[in-house]
C-alpha cells in the first residue's frame, strides 16, 4: 500500500477495541483539517458524534474514534513513519482507493 491510499480495514479478527480502521492521508495542513472537519460534520449530521478525538493538524496525525470505527488522518511523512497499514496487515482489506 502506498502512503496516499485511503484504506478501510476490517480489524474484527485482530483487534479488541475497534471493528474497522479508516486510514487516509492529507497532503497539507489545510487538507488534513478539511478531511477531519468533513468526517466529523457528516457523521454528526447523521447523529453520530465522535466518542473521542486526538491529535492536532500540526502533529500530522488526527484521530476520530467512533467506537467500532476509528478514523486515522495522517500527513504523508507521519503515515510512512507509523505504518499502520503494515502494523495491522493481518486485518482484512475491505476497500482501497488510490
Amino acid at each position: 500500500m502506498q502512503a496516499s491510499d485511503i484504506v478501510l480495514l476490517d480489524t474484527r479478527k485482530v483487534c479488541s477495541f475497534a471493528d474497522f480502521f479508516v486510514i487516509c492521508t492529507g497532503e497539507s495542513e489545510r487538507q488534513l483539517r478539511a478531511i477531519y472537519e468533513e468526517v466529523e460534520h457528516s457523521l454528526k449530521n447523521e447523529g453520530i458524534p465522535p466518542i473521542h478525538h486526538e491529535g492536532a493538524v500540526d502533529s500530522g496525525w488526527l484521530l476520530l474514534d467512533y467506537g467500532d470505527v476509528i478514523v486515522h488522518i495522517f500527513a504523508t511523512a507521519e503515515r510512512e513513519f507509523y505504518q499502520l497499514d503494515r502494523l495491522w496487515s493481518q486485518a482484512d482489506l475491505v476497500l482501497r482507493i488510490q
